[in-house]
C-alpha cells in the first residue's frame, strides 16, 4: 500500500504506524508538481486542503503551510500494479486525477473518490467535466458508493449533476466500464 499526507504531523504519525507495511508520501497529489500553500485547519484537519473553502462549524483556526506537489504518475512506477485508490482532497480531485491518467489507464483500479459542491466550487470543477473525464478519457462508469456495491448499476451523467447540485450524495466510486 502506499498512502500521501501532506501535513507535517499527520505524515509523521502515518509513517510510524505502518512502518514496514505501507509507504507514506509527504506530499499533496495533483495534477502538477512544484509547492503551494496548503490551509491546514487545526480544528478539524479532514478539512484541510490546497484551497480554502467554506467549513460547517465557525472560526475553523487556519494555519497556511508550504507543501510539496506531486502527481501520482511520476511517483508511481510503470511496473506498479495499482488495484484500488481512494481520493478525498477536499475539491482538488480532478487535479488529483488528471495527475493519475496513465497510472489508471495502465491499472485500471476502482476508485473511491469525495465529490461535493462545497469544496469541488473553489476548483473550479463542473459535474459534468469530472464525468465526461471518466467516461470519455478514462472509460470508466460512475456509481453512488451504495449503488456499486448494492446492484452494480452506474449513474448517468445528469443524475451525477444532480447529486452534486442537491448534495444529496458526496460519495462515488467509478470503474473501467
Amino acid at each position: 500500500p502506499i498512502g500521501f499526507e501532506p501535513i507535517p504531523y499527520l505524515f509523521n504519525e502515518l509513517e510510524q504506524k505502518f512502518k514496514g507495511v505501507a509507504t507514506i508520501y509527504p506530499y499533496a497529489l495533483s495534477d502538477h508538481s512544484g509547492k503551494t500553500e496548503f490551509h491546514l485547519v487545526k480544528k478539524n484537519p479532514a478539512y484541510s486542503g490546497i484551497k480554502e473553502r467554506i467549513y460547517d462549524f465557525k472560526n475553523p483556526q487556519i494555519e497556511i503551510i508550504d507543501v510539496t506537489l506531486s502527481t501520482l504518475d511520476s511517483l508511481i512506477g510503470s511496473d506498479f500494479q495499482v488495484d484500488f485508490i481512494k481520493i478525498d482532497v477536499e475539491g482538488g480531485e480532478f487535479d488529483v486525477l488528471k495527475g493519475a491518467v496513465e497510472t489508471i489507464k495502465r491499472s485500471n483500479p476502482i476508485i473511491l473518490f469525495e465529490y461535493g459542491k462545497g469544496s469541488a466550487f473553489y476548483y473550479g470543477t463542473q459535474p459534468t467535466e469530472l464525468f465526461d473525464f471518466f467516461e470519455n478519457t478514462l472509460g470508466y462508469q460512475l456509481y453512488t458508493l451504495k449503488s456499486f456495491y448494492e446492484n452494480g448499476a452506474s449513474i448517468p451523467k445528469t443524475k451525477f449533476e444532480q447529486l452534486f447540485t442537491d448534495c444529496v450524495e458526496y460519495y462515488f466510486v467509478a470503474s473501467k466500464a
